[in-house]
Parts: structure tokens; sequence; C-alpha cells
């Protein structure tokens, strides 16, 4: 659940004639909350509980979320133990998607994190062979650009912090390694809390629609960074997040038979410096958001956008070596933490626990 504001369909799932005749009809369907992007009901199909999702919106971007969601599923959908649900059927012409229902645990474990980071690992190593996506549905990750080093940069700038020489470089050959990370795993597009189901069984994870094909150490990075892109931000204790990434680690070596690569820290200062990442998904790429940040912050979900900027900054000043490549930036990291928090003093830390 990415956004703070359910949204609750009307009328019946649109279950067309192939669908009925395969699967049977859809009876005592019931809404459930879902974003403006979808509409999401809870049927029965001959008794069997399931989740009938339809992708709404028009022109190319529904078809590209739809073509997203069907192609990660079929690809996740090989892995056992499973990490998504069971995909029983599909209608691209009313863009619906037919699941399994999973009954889903509404308490955490304080460590729930553990499991978490584990079930992630399998989820990525289900293209670890190499196996195409169906008909080439996933596009490559992208990272950050050239437009967020500029704005992260005037933001240091507008906050008094002065830009050490070399740190404009860092983050340009920084952008050039993320573009560099190996393309083969399978990436959700926005592992938040909320977009994983806690069952009986383990994970399952669900919200496809921006899946793609990257390095998983870009997703690694939420459970550190904060999960930047989620409604659910949130700062994991070090000692729990050091047993998740060491679980990944471990279950993606069980996987793939490697182990993960590309760098942890490359991957949090590309998080920090993304602007996008402060905004819920419909406001991205419609403003300079850090550009907004001095002249006033605002909430999403569990933190506000200084809130979330002040952690990544915070991390990444803690986490890059002295004598490594980001050396100059973790200096002005830091410094914009302490002037961030020298100027909004009331700041309080992210949540350490899931609600």
């Amino acid at each position: 659940m990415t956004s703070p504001l359910p949204f609750l369909p009307s009328g019946r799932p649109p279950f067309g004639d192939e669908l009925r005749q395969r699967l049977g009809v859809p009876r005592h369907p019931r809404p459930l909350d879902s974003s403006p992007r979808s509409r999401v009901w809870y049927a029965e199909l001959s008794g069997m509980p399931v989740v009938v999702k339809q992708l709404v919106g028009t022109g190319p971007e529904a078809a590209e979320r739809y073509a997203r969601e069907v192609a990660a599923l079929r690809l996740a959908g090989r892995v056992e133990p499973p990490v998504v649900p069971r995909l029983l059927g599909t209608d691209p012409s009313e863009r619906l998607l037919v699941l399994e229902h999973l009954e889903h645990r509404g308490e955490f474990a304080e460590d729930w994190v553990v499991p978490y980071a584990e079930a992630l690992a399998r989820l990525h190593a289900a293209t670890a062979g190499g196996a195409p996506a169906p008909d080439g549905a996933l596009p490559a990750w992208s990272g950050p650009t050239g437009a967020d080093v500029d704005s992260f940069l005037a933001l240091a700038g507008t906050l008094g912090c002065a830009v050490p020489p070399g740190a404009r470089t860092e983050l340009e050959d920084l952008l050039s390694r993320l573009a560099d990370l190996p393309g083969g795993a399978l990436l959700h597009g926005d592992p938040c809390p909320g977009n994983d189901l806690h069952t009986p069984a383990g994970i399952r994870f669900i919200d496809f629609e921006q899946a793609s094909l990257g390095d998983g150490v870009v997703e690694l990075a939420y459970l550190r960074i904060g999960f930047p892109t989620c409604w659910g931000s949130m700062a994991v204790p070090r000692p729990i997040l050091d047993a998740a990434e060491s679980a990944y680690r471990a279950a993606w070596r069980a996987a793939a038979g490697t182990e993960v690569t590309g760098d942890l820290t490359d991957a949090c200062a590309g998080w920090l410096i993304r602007g996008d990442a402060l905004v819920e998904r419909a406001l991205r790429g419609t403003a300079d958001h850090l550009a907004r940040l001095p002249r006033g912050d605002w909430e999403w979900g569990l933190a506000t956008a200084r809130q979330r900027l002040a952690h990544r900054l915070g991390v990444v000043a803690r986490t890059a070596p002295a004598d490594g490549p980001l050396a100059r930036l973790a200096v002005l990291s830091a410094a914009m933490r302490e002037r961030i928090l020298a100027r909004w003093p009331g700041l309080e830390p992210l949540p350490a626990r899931r609600p």
C-alpha cells in the first residue's frame, strides 16, 4: 500500500467470457482498498477465495503498468517456496489480473524486516539465470540523473554548506557506476511495507506495476536508507538491519549461486540525491522537490520530507568510507544534516517500528 488514501471500487469485476469459461463466475465480490491507479475486489471462484485487480487509467502508461505486473508475476511465480500470489488468470483487454487470495497477518514482530529481506532476495533471484521477461515487458532499472546531482548540490548551497572540491565529480562518477550495474535481477520497483503480505506460509509480494530488471542492491538499500519510495518510511534499528542484510546476502547466495554484486553505499547515495524519492508517485517528475525543502516541509505517510532527507544524509555520512569514492559526499552530507537539524530543531527521527 503505497498511498495513505485508499480507494474503493464500485460495481463488479469485469470478467469477460474467456475468464468465465476458464475460471468460472466470480461470486460474492466485495471491494478492497487500493490506490487510485487500480480497482481491487475480493471474490470467490468455485468456492475458492481470489483477488481480482484491474489497472485503470488511459494511454500507454496504464498498459505499461499492466504489462510489467503480469510479466513480473509470471517470472516470480517460478520461485519456490513462493514469493508472490499465484496468478490464476489475466484479461489484457480489461487490464485484469486474478490472483489467489492470501491471509495477511496484521501484527509484526520487531524483526519483521529479516524474513522480508530473505524473501526479497529470492524474488530478485527469480531471473538470476538470465531468463527473458515475457514479451520484453520489463524495462531496465533507471537511476538518478545529472539533474538530480544539480538539484542536490544547489540545495547544499541554499543551506549554506560549502561543496567540497571534487564532490561533483564524485557524484558524476556515482551516476556512471549505478548505470553500469548488472541488470539481471527481478526488481519489485516499489518494495514497500504494505506491498508485502505476511502469511502463515511466508512473505508474498504484491503490486508489481513498477517492476524492472536491474541489480538487487538498489532495493536492498531500502532497508538502510529508510524505504525511500514508500508511504511507510522508517529507520530499521541497527542490529536488526545487520541481521536483515545478512539474511538477504545468504538467501541470494543460496538461490543464485553467486555473491551479491553492487555497492550498498552507492545505492544509498543514489536514493539520497533523488528529489522524486521525497514525494508520492503521482507527484514525481512534477517539480524540483529538493528545491522546495528550504521553503517548506510536507508530510507523506509516516514522515515529512525533511525527516526523510535528514535520515538519508546521516546514512551516507556514516557509511561512505573516508578513503572511498564518496568521501567528499560523506563530508557534505554530514554538514547538510547538521545544518538541517540546526535550522529545524523540531525534526524527529524516522519511526523505528512498523505500525
